[in-house]
């Protein structure tokens, strides 16, 4: 039988994944459920701490909505002032603007942290001819 411990290693890590595996088809709110439940959060914790995973970069988050299907371009172009502004805004070329986040996250429910999230934007010149 497992033991239940908190997760301070790798090797223990690998453990409690291994368990997961075995837990995996148990039933809600039975001992093995409950098991899985505790070691999911423990798990969570470890990964949290020890695999952090960064939050994309607004545009970028943007993209994956629209890709998704939860978002259409359509809303986005509405949203952010039109389609030319909506289309400098995915290319970088255009940052968003604070009334554009707000927007945003009025309308689409965008997490706050996700739109104030620094990215660079892409400088480009016209060519001179």
């Amino acid at each position: 039988m497992y033991k239940l411990k908190p997760i301070k290693t790798k090797k223990a890590y690998e453990e409690a994944l291994a368990q997961v595996d075995k837990l995996w088809d148990a039933k809600p709110n039975s001992p093995d459920g409950d098991m899985l439940d505790i070691l999911v959060t423990l798990i969570e914790k470890y990964e949290d701490k020890y695999f952090p995973i960064d939050a994309p970069d607004p545009i970028e988050a943007l993209k994956f909505l629209i890709e998704q299907s939860t978002i259409s371009r359509a809303q986005l172009d509405t949203i952010l002032g039109g389609r030319n502004r909506t289309s400098e805004v995915l290319s970088k070329k255009r940052k968003l603007s604070l009334n554009m986040i707000r927007s945003l996250h009025n309308d689409l429910h965008i997490p706050y942290h996700l739109l104030l999230k620094d990215y660079e934007r892409i400088k480009y010149t016209q060519a001179s001819g």
